[in-house]
Formats: structure tokens, C-alpha cells, sequence
């Protein structure tokens, strides 16, 4: 099993606790300031974007070239709750988590800190696995099970999961199966599904975890893709800030964004060596191949711009998740050529 940091800083737990009273009154983030540059990652190949660019030293090269001297932060967290929490306490610029946090957050702040997409880490499908042998599809998950995902209610596994639930039973009993899911960090629910013995029998994931239950459990199977529920392939993981960053820190934004293109192109260049970062990075056990296998899969693909998010963001609106309803991509992310060409 892959052995990733589970635990936050007493100095981030403390700063987490702050932002949880902070985002309830929705207060305003402090001021951003150019060359300064805290970003939020969770677990998983889906954020292989950003470990190339730390590794690389990406947006310190870039920033270079436009006469900056970044100093790069890389913070740790496990869930969309905990990453919404910390950017609207001002301890983070760039959150990274799924599109439903997104949405979540684009809604709650409109008007007022205005946070909106960066941009997207790429499009991965997301496995629902199961070691039930009573499972076939999400209409079989009974009281006794119980699914794992990042957060309940808020991650962009529970809001895909959601949507599934919709289709099924109809709107009104969109969030039929929250009251079996439990929040738990990737690694912990890939232990779970793979040994067995627990009461978790599902875990709505992302690769490589969801890739190494399928690998190591002959007992677990799909349930659920996620393109299947989106319509095709999604970016369900981006990044996002607030306008104050996006305004008063023009030359660090484009120095990101800039620094994510490359490593985009870097990782659809090099697999193996994206591969070997990976490894490197997240001190991450799992086998080479099965890793070069995942970033190698023709459905995923490593791209900036986003792409099938806005059905998700109509779906939550629909079902009084969220009040504002997107209409265009534009809404919800800022302005740039190689974002605004997505949907």
C-alpha cells in the first residue's frame, strides 16, 4: 500500500480550526501578495500536475522570467472540506480539490471573496469499488455497508455519487446513500477495501488507489465509473482561488498557470519519469508499472483546461445544493485562453 502523510502540522490544524469560524461567517482573506504562493494538494495521481511542478521547480522558473523571486508552499490536506476551510481563512492561495467543492464554494462566496476555478489537474475516471460480493450496482448497498469518500456531501465522489443516486430514484432522493458514506482519506480507504474485514465495503476513489484495490483484492470490482455518470470524460478535480489572488497577484498567477501547462506536456511526454516523481514525491510504494500503467490509460488525459464540469454544477443547482446556477464556464473560472476554450 502506498504510504502517503496523513496527519496535518499542529501550526495547519491550528490554522484549519481558524478557518472553520472563519468560513461560517464567510469573513474576507487577507490580502494576497505577489511571490507568495500556498498551495493546498490532496491524495493521488490526479495531482501528479502539481507534483511535477514542485519537483521541477516550475512556477520558480517562471517566476524568474517575469522578474519574480516565488517562494513556493505545498500544504497537505485530505478532503474538500478541509481545503474550502483553508482557503477562505486565508491560509492557502490555490485550493486543490474536486469540481463539487468548487461549485460549493463558487456559490457561498459570490459576490464576496468570488472564488472561481485556476484550473483543471486533467481528466481521470473515478472507480465506486466495492469487496461486497452482494454489490452489483449502487441500488444493492444496503444499512450494513458503508462507502468511503474524501467528504460527505461536498467531495466530488459524494456530488458524482449523487447524481447517480438521481438518475436511479429520481431527485428527491438525490442524497439516498449519504447517510451510508463516511469521510476517510484515500489511503486509509484503499487499506480497508483491500484487507476487508471493516465496514467499509465501498470506496468511491482515484487512481492510483481505486487501481490498487482492483490489483491486490480479486474480490473487489467497479460499481461505478464516473464518465458513465458524467456523460464521458471530466475533469472532477481542479484548482481554484479567490479573485483577491487572481487581482493583486497577477505575475504568480500566470507564473502557476504557466508551470501547470508544462507539466501537463511534461507528464504526456515523459510517463515513466512523471512516474518516477510520483514515487518520489508522495513516498509512495506502489509498483512502477501499475503507476505508468494509470498515467498511460487512454482515458486519462493531462490538460489545464477543463472539460464536462458545467453538468455538475446544473445538477446541483437543480437539486438546491447550490442557489446560483452556472451557465457557462466563464461563471465559475477565470478568464484565460486556455480555460475559457473548456466546459
Amino acid at each position: 500500500m502506498t504510504k502517503q502523510r496523513t496527519g496535518l502540522s499542529r501550526r495547519w490544524a491550528a490554522a484549519l480550526l481558524g478557518g472553520l469560524a472563519l468560513s461560517g461567517s464567510l469573513a474576507g482573506t487577507a490580502m494576497a501578495a505577489e511571490g507568495q504562493l500556498r498551495i493546498a494538494k490532496q491524495f493521488g495521481v490526479v495531482y501528479l500536475l502539481l507534483n511535477v511542478v514542485e519537483d521541477q521547480k516550475l512556477i520558480e522558473t517562471h517566476g524568474k522570467a517575469a522578474g519574480l523571486d516565488i517562494k513556493v508552499e505545498y500544504v497537505q490536506l485530505s478532503g474538500g472540506s478541509a481545503v474550502n476551510d483553508a482557503l477562505l481563512s486565508g491560509n492557502i492561495e490555490i485550493a486543490g480539490a474536486g469540481v463539487g467543492p468548487l461549485f460549493t464554494l463558487w456559490d457561498r462566496t459570490k459576490g464576496r471573496q468570488s472564488v472561481k476555478g485556476v484550473a483543471s489537474l486533467g481528466n481521470f475516471p473515478y472507480y465506486l469499488v466495492t469487496n461486497n460480493p452482494d454489490v452489483k450496482t449502487i441500488a444493492d448497498f444496503s444499512e450494513k455497508d458503508r462507502i468511503a469518500l474524501p467528504a460527505v456531501g461536498v467531495s466530488v465522489q459524494s456530488r458524482i455519487l449523487q447524481m447517480a443516486s438521481a438518475k436511479l430514484w429520481g431527485d428527491k432522493d438525490f442524497a439516498r446513500l449519504d447517510k451510508i458514506s463516511v469521510a476517510v482519506p484515500h489511503p486509509e480507504a484503499a487499506a480497508a477495501i483491500i484487507k476487508g474485514g471493516t465496514e467499509i465495503s465501498g470506496h468511491f476513489g482515484n487512481p492510483p488507489f481505486q487501481d490498487q484495490e482492483l490489483a491486490e483484492n480479486p474480490k473487489a470490482r467497479v460499481v461505478l465509473n464516473s464518465y458513465d455518470v458524467q456523460g464521458g470524460p471530466a475533469s472532477s478535480t481542479v484548482l481554484y482561488a479567490t479573485e483577491n489572488f487572481y487581482k493583486t497577484s497577477p505575475k504568480t498567477y500566470k507564473a502557476f498557470l504557466d508551470a501547470l501547462d508544462d507539466a501537463a506536456k511534461f507528464i504526456t511526454q515523459n510517463p515513466e519519469k512523471a512516474a518516477e516523481i510520483y514515487l518520489r514525491i508522495n513516498g509512495s510504494k506502489i509498483d512502477p508499472a501499475l503507476l505508468t500503467k494509470i498515467i498511460t490509460n487512454p482515458a486519462v488525459t493531462f490538460k489545464v483546461t477543463p472539460e464536462n464540469t458545467l453538468g455538475l454544477g446544473k445538477f446541483m443547482h437543480r437539486v438546491g445544493a447550490i442557489k446560483n446556477e452556472p451557465q457557462a464556464i466563464g461563471d465559475y473560472f477565470f478568464a484565460d485562453p486556455r480555460i475559457t476554450t473548456g466546459s
